[in-house]
């Protein structure tokens, strides 16, 4: 076993600080959700979401201290109001843990891979098991109260085979094939996670004191209609079954529970996921027309998110990460003494 005197890498320290944002932000998510939640399943499961967070952190904290690094300043109790009236209804906040759950998974497994020292590889994976585990209960509470909407499924074939046409791969010409298995999936995933961005979204809009933050939250709720009414044509072709919309869940509060800070990192956090989720999406698709709907989507969210950090910037919220020394500047600085 390695020593921990170790210096951490840049990615360790990288993954270290995008975690810490991520929970601490979640921490005042889950504190006001404790205060509305009725329904005994999902409280249960708030509350164990709420203490893994709550170790991340501090966990996270002692981390950054043995490596000289200062703590992030996150989101603090400063942002979140918990007596704020109701603005979701106990459904959403299933569906949004799930989604957090999903996302979560995807970036400890990025850490995983990521750490070299062996005492964050271990910590890697205890929150990657931690988070199956809250993953399990989420989906399960899901399906048994009716509020999950399965993917489409897909008839089995007699036999495998092999791709003899290169009209495998037409998109916008020709006849179109069926969507692979895989596609259909990542299509159902992407539409899912932009039903969520729509209803917090809207919430948000609902709340927000700014009126640049409230007018950048309206446009990204057209561009997320947007993109899940070109899924949704898709599917539609096909003959597939579409996710449920969680909009109804949101309530018709005008209170905000939270800072306009924490909602537009909460916004800009989601719409990367979704460039990310893209991209994936991107590489194994094989039609030409999703190709490209994949390659203009993502360039929306793009514009859409650099929007959001110069927002951000110029209201002096958008917390800086770790970087590398400026070698130039402290070169220029040693000149400057001659």
């Amino acid at each position: 076993m390695e020593k921990n005197n170790i210096r951490l890498t840049a990615p360790e320290i990288s993954s270290l600080w995008t975690q810490y944002m991520f929970d601490s932000m979640s921490i005042c998510f889950f504190n006001y959700a404790l205060t509305h939640i009725e329904d005994k399943d999902i409280l249960a499961i708030y509350k164990s979401a709420l203490e893994r967070s709550e170790r991340h952190v501090q966990k996270i904290k002692e981390f950054f201290r043995d490596e000289n690094f200062p703590i992030p300043q996150g989101f603090t109790e400063k942002d979140v109001n918990k007596n704020a009236p109701r603005l979701f209804q106990d459904p959403f906040y299933l569906y949004y843990l799930y989604i957090m759950t999903l996302q979560g998974l995807t970036g400890y497994a990025l850490s995983v891979s990521t750490s070299v020292r062996a005492d964050l590889r271990k910590y890697y994976i205890s929150c990657n098991s931690e988070t199956m585990m809250l993953f399990e209960k989420t989906i399960d509470a899901m399906l048994n109260k009716g509020l999950f909407t399965r993917p489409p499924v897909i008839s089995p074939v007699d036999s495998h085979d092999f791709v003899k046409h290169q009209s495998f791969l037409t998109g916008w010409f020709g006849h179109r094939r069926p969507l692979t298995a895989m596609e259909i999936g990542d299509i159902a995933f992407n539409m899912n996670k932009m039903h969520l961005h729509v209803a917090l979204k809207l919430a948000f809009s609902q709340v927000a004191e700014s009126d640049k933050v409230r007018s950048f939250i309206n446009r990204g709720i057209q561009i997320s209609n947007n993109h899940i009414e070109l899924f949704e044509s898709i599917f539609r072709e096909e003959k597939l079954n579409s996710p449920m919309s969680w909009q109804s869940f949101v309530t018709n509060s005008t209170s905000s529970p939270f800072s306009d800070k924490l909602m537009m990192y909460q916004v800009q956090l989601s719409t990367q996921m979704a460039v990310a989720f893209y991209g994936t999406a991107l590489s194994v698709t094989s039609r030409r027309d999703l190709a490209l709907h994949y390659v203009t989507l993502t360039g929306e969210l793009a514009k859409y998110a650099e929007d959001g950090a110069n927002l951000m910037i110029s209201y002096g919220w958008l917390e800086e990460p770790p970087k590398a020394s400026d070698r130039r500047t402290l070169a220029k600085g040693k000149e400057s003494r001659f």
